[in-house]
């Protein structure tokens, strides 16, 4: 199986849609994943990925599902008072997470400054997510065992779920079983980007989340559209 992990096109955050350019991009990228042989076809319920999966939707002729857990999580992980402003928690500078050269791990992540203050939310926002993608996968044939999935139903499906970039992280980081700072602070989603996980089976019994592409714009390049950089904070030219 494939899951495709989209983050919606670029977002008019005020109207809860997508912005001129973000149709346009919504467009390339729905050509984009009918090649890719999509069949099946999920989104968060908030209008910015609705918009944008409804092109793919269109185009190929399938239905959706709505998967209500997939939707941002900004209210859940929204710091104030921070000295760069209101962020959320995914936006904490990488120098305060890679501070004096200690990468976080799984045991320590959760004392670095800032991200303490919100312990309790993050650990329930991870809770939230990591028990929903395992009832999500159960359904598409595969049981968590720990870090790898049990295969009762293996399959070759091609599937889409069209979400945001906060929680796209946050998920893929869950998936991969990476700590949520390096994460965070190491990778970003481009609006319409397209995240590739596969998962490997490299036994009759196994399979593992592989991630083969991420945060892929390359519908963009081909219909000529720039890369919007929401969600980088600085220094984007």
């Amino acid at each position: 199986m494939r899951l495709y992990i989209i983050r919606h096109a670029d977002p008019d955050y005020e109207h809860n849609t997508i912005t001129p350019a973000g149709h346009l991009e919504a467009k390339a990228l729905a050509k984009r994943l009918k090649k890719e042989g999509i069949n099946k076809i999920y989104s968060s319920p908030m209008g910015r990925a609705l918009d944008t999966m409804k092109y793919t939707k269109e185009l190929i002729g399938l239905d959706y599902n709505i998967e209500e857990w997939t939707e941002e999580i900004w209210d859940r992980l929204k710091m104030d008072d921070t000295p760069w402003g209101t962020i959320a928690a995914w936006d904490i500078p990488g120098e305060v997470i890679r501070k004096d050269g200690i990468v976080p791990s799984y045991d320590m992540w959760t004392n670095i400054p800032y991200l303490k203050e919100k312990d309790n939310e993050i650990e329930d926002t991870l809770k939230m997510i990591s028990e929903n993608s395992d009832e999500f996968l159960r359904r598409q044939g595969y049981v968590r065992k720990g870090g790898k999935y049990a295969c009762y139903k293996p399959n070759r499906d091609r599937v889409a779920v069209f979400c945001h970039g906060g929680f796209g992280l946050t998920w893929i980081g869950h998936l991969l079983s990476i700590p949520l700072p390096l994460i965070w602070s190491g990778f970003w989603l481009p609006p319409s980007s397209v995240t590739t996980i596969l998962f490997d089976e490299r036994s009759k019994e196994w399979a593992v989340p592989r991630c083969i592409g991420l945060g892929d714009v390359s519908h963009l390049y081909e219909a000529g559209l720039p890369v919007r950089p929401r969600g980088i904070l600085e220094n984007f030219d």
